[in-house]
């Protein structure tokens, strides 16, 4: 197999030229309406708003820093400002059932005219009303009526005199009331002394005379309250036909303003009815009417779209519970808390009914009972509000159930792609509420044709922070840069957070030096300033192995010994470093140990790698008969976890050192995955992988014929530092595209890795021979330890049984 020529400085980065870029600076370009690149996302947008079917709401999924929201946002309002504005919603007293509260529907703007329309007779009623009752008028009937009781309570005892005096029988006003005594004809009351000497029957006849009117006294006087009531009543009814007359003009002018709905219609005759009903509370107080029964009449203006153009697009920022369903407030008074109609406020549901909701994901999932409710809403179509007390039972004073909203809003939610799929599989409604699936690039497409579209993004990303102009070059160094974060030649991020970052990071710079423009010395500072403000634990990784203390060496050979690379991600910083990785090797029953899994260091990922190598050695060196191994892998001086399987090829190459006693480079490092056929497979984080082993050298000496091994299908994943490939361009770094394991072989051990004939033989002199020829030794010392282990077989000639 022929051996891989290094790669040159143009292969390990894809430049681009800023002559290609058509204009000076940014401040010429248009702004960019939608981002490019991301058309998928587009389709489903506009896919999900136009569709009005139930469970047709949209997720949004992509990794953070994407511009979801942004995007979503934009494209949202532009879609929504060519819908109609929905109604405003009002809350009103019930007046039959004062803790269910109506709900009135109007057309948008009409809400907050209703609510003043109530205000002005509210005031109306507070002056009206008294006037009314202090009206002539009123005062004329009221007495009419007074002096008509007063009339029928006199005639009554005006008769009962009468007939005590035809009687001879004086009727005396007490303190304590009436009483009757018998008088002589000229009207002289008989004293007791006198009435004892009348005779029997006298006495008789004037006591049955007084006891009879006495009974007629009686009943005059028990039809006194009946009298009072009669008097009541019918001034309850004069005061109600009174404030209806006075009602009769501005309900008329509010019936006719609202005829065109007929439920505020039947809230106006409620309405009426009910102050009618109090009547006697406007009449009765000095101060005018108490602000609490005015009250009753107030409109609580629960979503108010008199200023809304289009469709509402609302961005829910704590999607808790009450934030989005509303909440009923309460108030404390002498101890106890009450709340009423006045007290129900609305949530981001109700301002987004008609229109559009949109939600970060992971926040609702975090707030209580959010994400049942959301649902409830979403599959009911109707928004009831209540509180978290009145759910947990946690209260138990009385509160309100106001009517339910009926709901027709298109929730939007924002979250990353394992989130979305975590809820499509535990979550069996999810699919059916959210139909939509629009999923972000992480990445775009990078070419030439499209680099205007990409100097747009970067001018109205400039214009939105308000920095200075950027200059053709610096743009080309954010195109690099992109390529860089994508880790691929052939795209660019799609992450707009880093573009503005660096653009934040960069006008500053620009601004430290007194420019009117940022060019690409500003962004490449900002890279590196962002890169050092990170490095600490790099740094420190480094000074290890400088002094030995982390052993690694980049001259020299040795065997069972080769630098494998590995990439450290700790919060923003990510970087590669050397990872000495060593193997042994002797006689044994085909057994590959894994020292990091038998420690509980190695993930699943890297187990398998292992166990793939294992079959590999099993298929190429032992036939059809048995690989007697017994071999151990371990990554040296490594005290945590190790996962992944882009160390199998180094892992391979230094198992392969130690079976055959060959020596391997130690001034190359090596990555890569492999198969059981030793094909070299794609990893990921070669340019930190290759960075990493290159400041390492570096560090320890001149850089001079050091080199990484990697697969060659990661070749277009290359897009190093500046000083990594000025050493390329050199040649005193060298970076080898391997596409199968002899050509690693081949490399670290500057012998042929070896083919094997027809007959499965290799060539003399091969490193594969080597490796074969010390298989076999194994399996003949296996055998003949085997053999001695063997007990004698009984029945032989010196056995006489």
């Amino acid at each position: 197999m022929p051996l891989p020529v290094p790669l040159t400085e143009a292969q390990v980065y894809h430049r681009c030229p800023p002559e290609v870029l058509s204009f000076a600076t940014t401040e010429s370009l248009d702004d960019l309406e939608l981002p490019c690149g991301q058309e998928r996302v587009l389709r489903a947008l506009e896919f999900g708003a136009g569709m009005s079917a139930a469970g047709f709401n949209l997720f949004v999924l992509g990794p953070s820093g994407v511009g979801k929201h942004d995007l979503v946002n934009r494209f949202l309002t532009r879609h929504a400002a060519q819908q109609t504005v929905p109604s405003d919603w009002c809350y009103v007293l019930n007046f039959q059932q004062a803790e269910k509260p109506r709900v009135l529907a109007f057309p948008a703007g009409q809400g907050r005219s209703f609510r003043q329309d109530m205000a002005d007779l509210a005031s109306e009623l507070r002056t009206s009303v008294p006037a009314t009752f202090e009206s002539e008028e009123y005062q004329a009937r009221l007495q009419e009526l007074q002096e008509e009781v007063s009339q029928h309570q006199q005639e009554g005892l005006s008769a009962i005199q009468q007939e005590a005096n035809d009687n001879n029988i004086a009727m005396i006003t007490t303190p304590t009331g009436f009483t009757f005594a018998p008088m002589r004809r000229n009207g002289e009351v008989i004293d007791p002394d006198d009435y004892q000497k009348l005779s029997d029957d006298e006495r008789t006849l004037i006591e049955s005379k007084v006891e009879d009117l006495e009974k007629k006294l009686q009943q005059s006087i028990q039809q006194i309250p009946k009298l009072r009531k009669e008097v009541r009543e019918r001034v309850r009814s004069l005061n109600e036909e009174m404030v209806q007359l006075t009602l009769g003009a501005p309900m008329g002018e509010l019936r006719e303003r609202w005829s065109h709905l007929p439920e505020v219609i039947r809230y106006l005759d409620a309405v009426q009815e009910d102050v009618v009903e109090h009547a006697e509370l406007f009449r009765d107080n000095e101060h005018g009417p108490p602000k609490a029964l005015l009250a009753r009449y107030d409109i609580n203006l629960l979503v108010d779209n008199a200023d809304t153009r289009g469709a509402p697009v609302v961005y829910e920022d704590l999607p808790s519970h009450q934030h989005l369903t509303g909440q009923i407030e309460h108030h404390a008074r002498q101890g106890t808390l009450y709340t009423d109609f006045t007290l129900i406020r609305g949530g981001s549901i109700h301002r987004a009914n008609g229109g559009y909701l949109i939600i970060d994901a992971r926040r609702i999932l975090t707030q209580p009972l959010a994400w049942e409710s959301l649902k409830r809403v979403l599959l009911s179509s109707e928004l009831r509000i209540e509180s978290l007390e009145r759910l947990y039972g946690l209260m138990s004073t009385v509160s309100l159930q106001p009517e339910p909203i009926p709901v027709s809003v298109k929730v939007v939610l924002l979250g990353d792609r394992m989130l979305y799929y975590l809820l499509s599989h535990y979550d069996p409604d999810f699919l059916e509420l959210f139909k939509v699936e629009a999923d972000f690039a992480d990445d775009l497409e990078r070419r030439e044709d499209g680099y205007l579209l990409y100097a747009r993004m970067v001018a109205t990303i400039a214009r939105s922070l308000g920095t200075r102009p950027v200059q053709r070059d610096a743009v080309a160094r954010l195109i690099e840069h992109g390529s860089r974060m994508a880790d691929d030649q052939r795209k660019v991020s799609a992450h707009d957070r880093v573009i503005r970052d660096l653009l934040s990071e960069a006008d500053h710079w620009a601004g430290t030096e007194g420019a009117h423009t940022m060019d690409a010395s500003h962004v490449q500072r900002a890279i590196d300033e962002r890169e050092y403000r990170a490095s600490r634990v790099r740094e420190l990784s480094r000074e290890q192995i400088t002094r030995g203390i982390v052993m690694i060496a980049t001259k020299g050979h040795a065997i069972a010994l080769v630098n494998g690379l590995s990439v450290l991600q700790l919060g923003a910083s990510r970087f590669g470093q050397p990872t000495r990785i060593s193997a042994t090797a002797r006689p044994g029953k085909g057994q590959v140990v894994d020292i990091e899994r038998e420690a509980k260091l190695g993930g699943p990922i890297h187990s398998k790698a292992v166990m793939i190598l294992s079959r590999f050695l099993a298929s190429r060196y032992a036939g059809e008969g048995e690989l007697s191994l017994s071999a151990s892998v371990a990554f040296e001086q490594s005290y945590g976890g190790v996962e992944g399987d882009s160390a199998s090829v180094a892992e391979t190459c230094v198992l392969l050192s130690a079976i055959a006693r060959i020596p391997l480079r130690q001034s190359y490092a090596v990555t890569g995955s492999m198969n059981q056929h030793g094909d070299v497979q794609a990893v990921g984080g070669v340019n930190e992988k290759i960075e990493g082993f290159f400041d390492v050298c570096r560090e320890a000496g001149v850089v001079d014929g050091q080199g990484v091994l990697l697969p060659a299908s990661n070749v277009e994943h290359l897009m190093l530092r500046a000083d990594v490939r000025e050493a390329v361009a050199d040649g005193r770094f060298r970076i080898y595209p391997i596409s199968h394991i002899d050509q690693a072989i081949a490399l670290l051990t500057d012998l042929p890795a070896g083919a094997p004939d027809a007959d499965g033989v290799f060539p003399e002199g091969s490193v594969n021979a080597a490796v074969a020829e010390r298989l076999s030794r194994f399996v003949a010392i296996s055998k003949a330890q085997d053999d001695e282990a063997k007990p004698s077989e009984p029945g032989g000639e010196n056995d006489h049984g």
